[in-house]
């Protein structure tokens, strides 16, 4: 028999032990529901649908620019001449309709990639930041973990965007194999049946390493927009947006161009890769021996082929890009009554 004091010092540990576990689940539940109040909140919803609908629009108007761009990385044995003289060799070739061939499937994947982008771009921005003023290390870190995550969710939709928008080309490389795929549906079927459904994640790796490429392109972007709003608060004008946004850009493409040249070779998906070994090893080796032979047969130049239209393309669909994005969510906040928080992004 437990004598009464025992009993009582007893009882009062274990309701101590109850009230304690109580708290820290109480304190756990906390933070659960602010952190979905900053994840899953209006602002990020806001950023993340005008980020898309900015994307769109600017691709579909410089679309055929990426055609060219597409072209002269995946086609080897095409010669490297100017963006327009390319476009012109692929109207005169295959037709008018040509350079906005496989437009469907770019946008459908361009528009989720930049939803779950910016909106976990600026969802994490809010978790981490909680208010306070952002500094360059702070928006690549942000911009890196962003990108890993929209990588892995939308990676299958641009290996099949990248088949369809070559199907039906003329190539000088005689030994691409051709395909018929009669829409995007039908792609997923085909390459997961002839293939398997690791294929649709083909170029995974290099696609991994260039989330540097928005990660680099925000941390500018983001940086110098704080340059230009230092002092009385404003809104930037069209003209300072498009001209960072051009500048964020090119120097983030121009730094990770070589590793955009292997990662449409990947996707394309007429590279064999080893299959005798790891997949992470594999990857290394196939990104190595692409672009050892690139350089083998062109030079370090050939690393770069291309990258007038890349940039070019891309250079400006971000600048018009961006533009467009930050005068949507502008509109948005300010009929909302919520003009105050478009300032602190």
């Amino acid at each position: 028999m437990w004598s009464q004091p025992c009993f009582l010092t007893l009882a009062t540990r274990t309701k101590g032990v109850v009230q304690t576990r109580v708290k820290l689940w109480s304190y756990f539940l906390t933070i659960v529901v602010k952190m979905s109040f900053e994840v899953f909140s209006y602002e990020s919803l806001v950023h993340a649908v005008s980020g898309a609908a900015g994307s769109v629009t600017a691709m579909t108007v410089f679309f055929p620019l990426d055609t060219a761009r597409l072209r002269l990385q995946v086609d080897e044995n095409r010669k490297a001449k100017s963006t327009p003289a390319i476009l012109a060799e692929i109207i005169k070739e295959e037709g008018l309709r040509a350079p906005y061939r496989g437009w469907f499937p770019v946008i459908c994947s361009l528009c989720c990639s930049n939803f779950v982008y910016f909106y976990c771009f600026h969802s994490l921005k809010a978790r981490w930041l909680r208010g306070k003023q952002s500094v360059p290390s702070t928006d690549l870190l942000i911009g890196i973990t962003a990108g890993v995550v929209n990588v892995l969710v939308t990676t299958p939709l641009w290996v099949v965007n990248t088949r369809l928008k070559l199907q039906g080309s003329k190539f000088r490389n005689s030994d691409i194999r051709t395909t018929n795929y009669s829409g995007i549906l039908d792609a997923f079927v085909q390459i997961i049946r002839d293939e398997g459904v690791g294929a649709l994640w083909n170029g995974t790796f290099p696609s991994l390493l260039l989330v540097l490429n928005p990660a680099i392109q925000f941390m500018i972007y983001e940086g110098l927009k704080r340059q230009l709003r230092r002092g009385p608060p404003r809104e930037l004008s069209s003209a300072e947006v498009f001209i960072i946004g051009a500048v964020a850009k090119a120097v983030a493409t121009s730094v990770t161009y070589p590793l955009q040249t292997i990662q449409s070779i990947l996707r394309f998906g007429q590279h064999n890769l080893p299959r005798d070994e790891p997949k992470i090893m594999s990857s290394l080796r196939t990104i190595k021996n692409l672009l050892l032979h690139r350089i083998r047969k062109y030079g370090m130049l050939g690393l770069f082929k291309g990258l007038e239209a890349k940039l070019l393309q891309t250079v400006l669909t971000a600048a018009l890009m961006f533009l467009l994005y930050e005068k949507i969510v502008s509109c948005t906040f300010t009929v909302m009554g919520l003009r105050k928080h478009s300032k602190g992004h």
